[in-house]
């Protein structure tokens, strides 16, 4: 965790040097407006990708896609999203495939950190959990189809979904995934590493279930940095604002690596750590039972969305 989090050094792949051209690949960056997802964005319009920026806030959205239009001369597309609606997701994913017939890349990079325990979704779900990790799971099952036709004809297709070193520590507990008595006794932090866990073990079973099929899952740890994520810290958790010391644009090389570099198509399953080196997740990320009983749970969350 100290190396990754602290002696990780700069960056060796620059994604204005290093991304290959990517004209003719479509790309959606959920949570693209802000932070590590704007930064990703900007990287992948420098070289000529077709983006979809899917955010929650209009707004926001059209005044970072004018701003990264000034600065890259290209203009991603807007797609409404709120992940913590699963039936925003659903109309996403249906605006989406209503206008294109492949997709090269998902980054599911949306998410939220520590926000007040009082805070849920509309359907009851802790919010940390239902943003970072159902909404994440459900707009990737909507998209496999597309993903996997894709890979057919591109040879691959990537899904790319951001973890953090804090789900080494998380304690899992499935009671606490919805709102209830036990979640209220959890802290934000716990809440937060908790999903963190739950979405490495995600990307870990999606390569799993998907690699044959030309799926190349990977979970991304963007590394200790500086954004507006972790606005809602207070107290001993606020002591979190201490240890992000890199700057945003470090933490899109990592997932940049994992969704545009040759050599990072190999690496189905894989935990990437700053800046876009191979790692190891904690062990139990890996274990088929808990890939498993995770991907249970969450169709069963979904199985009702017509």
């Amino acid at each position: 965790m100290l190396q990754q989090s602290f002696f990780c050094g700069k960056p060796q792949w620059n994604a204005e040097r290093d991304i290959p051209d990517l004209t003719g690949q479509v790309i959606i960056v959920t949570g693209g407006n802000a932070g590590i997802g704007r930064h990703t964005v900007q990287g992948l319009l420098q070289n000529n990708a077709k983006v979809y920026m899917a955010s929650r806030d209009e707004r926001k959205a059209l005044a970072a896609i004018d701003e990264l239009y000034a600065l890259t001369g290209k203009r991603a597309v807007f797609l409404p999203l709120d992940l913590t609606d699963l039936a925003s997701v659903k109309a996403a994913a249906e605006e989406f495939l209503s206008k294109e017939k492949e997709l090269h890349v998902l980054y599911n990079n949306g998410g939220v950190m520590v926000p007040p325990i009082e805070e849920t979704t509309p359907t009851g779900y802790d919010l940390t959990f239902g943003t970072n990790v159902l909404g994440h799971f459900y707009l990737t099952k909507l998209l496999l189809p597309i993903l996997i036709a894709t890979a057919q004809t591109a040879g691959a297709a990537r899904i790319v979904t951001l973890t953090s070193m804090v789900h080494y520590v998380a304690t899992v507990d499935y009671e606490t995934f919805k709102d209830g008595s036990k979640r209220r006794k959890r802290t934000p932090f716990d809440l937060y590493a908790q999903s963190k866990w739950a979405d490495a073990v995600f990307a870990m079973e999606l390569a799993r279930r998907y690699g044959e099929q030309g799926i190349v899952s990977t979970s991304v740890n963007p590394g200790n940095l500086k954004t507006n994520i972790s606005h809602n810290s207070k107290g001993l958790v606020g002591l979190l604002k201490l240890i992000l010391i890199h700057p945003p644009e470090w933490g899109s090389t990592t997932q940049l690596w994992a969704g545009t570099a040759p050599a990072a198509v190999h690496a189905n399953g894989k935990y990437v750590a700053p800046w876009g080196r191979i790692a190891r997740h904690r062990k139990d990320v890996e274990d088929p039972e808990k890939g498993s009983k995770l991907w249970e749970w969450l169709e069963a969350q979904v199985a009702e969305m017509k």
